[in-house]
Protein backbone atom coordinates (compact mmCIF):
# COMPACT_ATOMS: atom_id res chain seq x y z
CA UNK A 1 0.00 0.00 0.00
CA UNK A 2 1.22 3.66 -0.63
CA UNK A 3 0.88 6.55 2.07
CA UNK A 4 1.90 9.87 1.14
CA UNK A 5 2.24 12.46 4.47
CA UNK A 6 3.66 15.91 3.32
CA UNK A 7 6.56 17.08 5.54
CA UNK A 8 8.91 20.22 4.75
CA UNK A 9 12.44 21.38 4.81
CA UNK A 10 14.63 25.33 5.18
CA UNK A 11 15.55 26.51 1.83
CA UNK A 12 17.38 29.52 2.85
CA UNK A 13 15.11 31.34 4.58
CA UNK A 14 11.96 29.63 2.72
CA UNK A 15 9.89 26.48 3.80
CA UNK A 16 9.61 24.00 1.12
CA UNK A 17 6.91 21.48 0.83
CA UNK A 18 8.24 17.75 0.66
CA UNK A 19 6.52 14.54 0.24
CA UNK A 20 7.21 11.47 2.01
CA UNK A 21 6.00 8.96 -0.07
CA UNK A 22 5.58 5.54 1.73
CA UNK A 23 4.77 2.43 -0.04
CA UNK A 24 5.47 -1.36 1.86
CA UNK A 25 5.01 -4.42 -0.63
CA UNK A 26 6.19 -7.80 -0.63
CA UNK A 27 9.70 -9.05 -1.20
CA UNK A 28 12.71 -9.16 1.55
CA UNK A 29 12.53 -7.10 4.44
CA UNK A 30 14.39 -4.17 3.80
CA UNK A 31 14.13 -0.15 3.93
CA UNK A 32 15.43 2.17 1.12
CA UNK A 33 14.89 6.12 1.70
CA UNK A 34 15.35 7.44 -2.12
CA UNK A 35 15.21 11.17 -2.57
CA UNK A 36 18.46 13.11 -2.28
CA UNK A 37 18.63 12.38 1.66
CA UNK A 38 21.50 13.20 3.89
CA UNK A 39 22.85 10.86 6.26
CA UNK A 40 21.12 11.82 9.26
CA UNK A 41 17.78 10.78 7.09
CA UNK A 42 19.49 7.32 5.96
CA UNK A 43 19.88 6.87 9.75
CA UNK A 44 16.34 7.52 9.94
CA UNK A 45 15.59 3.98 9.12
CA UNK A 46 17.15 2.87 12.47
CA UNK A 47 15.28 5.39 14.28
CA UNK A 48 12.03 4.44 13.01
CA UNK A 49 11.89 0.97 13.39
CA UNK A 50 12.50 1.28 17.08
CA UNK A 51 9.80 3.98 17.44
CA UNK A 52 7.33 1.84 15.78
CA UNK A 53 8.36 -1.06 17.60
CA UNK A 54 8.46 0.93 21.40
CA UNK A 55 5.18 1.87 20.84
CA UNK A 56 3.57 -1.19 20.56
CA UNK A 57 2.47 -0.57 16.50
CA UNK A 58 4.23 -3.94 14.46
CA UNK A 59 6.92 -2.84 12.01
CA UNK A 60 6.37 -4.42 8.29
CA UNK A 61 8.41 -7.18 7.84
CA UNK A 62 8.09 -6.54 4.03
CA UNK A 63 9.73 -4.37 1.54
CA UNK A 64 9.36 -0.30 2.59
CA UNK A 65 10.52 1.68 0.37
CA UNK A 66 10.31 5.93 0.82
CA UNK A 67 10.26 7.88 -1.82
CA UNK A 68 11.26 12.03 -0.42
CA UNK A 69 9.86 14.38 -3.36
CA UNK A 70 10.90 16.66 -4.75
CA UNK A 71 13.86 14.29 -5.84
CA UNK A 72 16.67 17.40 -6.88
CA UNK A 73 15.94 19.26 -3.25
CA UNK A 74 18.47 18.24 -0.90
CA UNK A 75 16.59 16.88 2.63
CA UNK A 76 18.68 17.11 5.49
CA UNK A 77 18.55 16.71 9.50
CA UNK A 78 16.55 14.27 11.51
CA UNK A 79 13.53 16.58 11.27
CA UNK A 80 11.69 13.82 9.09
CA UNK A 81 11.35 10.75 11.25
CA UNK A 82 8.11 11.52 12.17
CA UNK A 83 6.44 11.57 8.74
CA UNK A 84 8.38 8.65 8.06
CA UNK A 85 7.30 6.70 11.09
CA UNK A 86 3.82 7.66 10.19
CA UNK A 87 3.76 7.04 6.47
CA UNK A 88 5.30 3.48 7.64
CA UNK A 89 1.96 3.47 9.80
CA UNK A 90 -0.29 4.89 7.63
CA UNK A 91 0.73 2.32 4.59
CA UNK A 92 0.65 -0.41 6.99
CA UNK A 93 -3.10 0.41 8.04
CA UNK A 94 -2.30 0.90 11.63
CA UNK A 95 -3.31 4.49 11.86
CA UNK A 96 -4.93 6.95 9.92
CA UNK A 97 -3.52 10.01 8.87
CA UNK A 98 -5.23 13.00 7.64
CA UNK A 99 -4.18 14.61 4.35
CA UNK A 100 -4.05 18.48 5.51
CA UNK A 101 -1.49 18.24 7.81
CA UNK A 102 2.21 19.09 7.52
CA UNK A 103 4.37 17.06 9.86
Amino acid sequence: MLARIWSATIVGIDAVAVGVEVDVSGGLPAMVVVGLPDTAVQESKERVKAAIKNTGYAFPMKRVVINLTPADLRKEGPSFDLPIGLGVLAATEQVEVPEDLIF
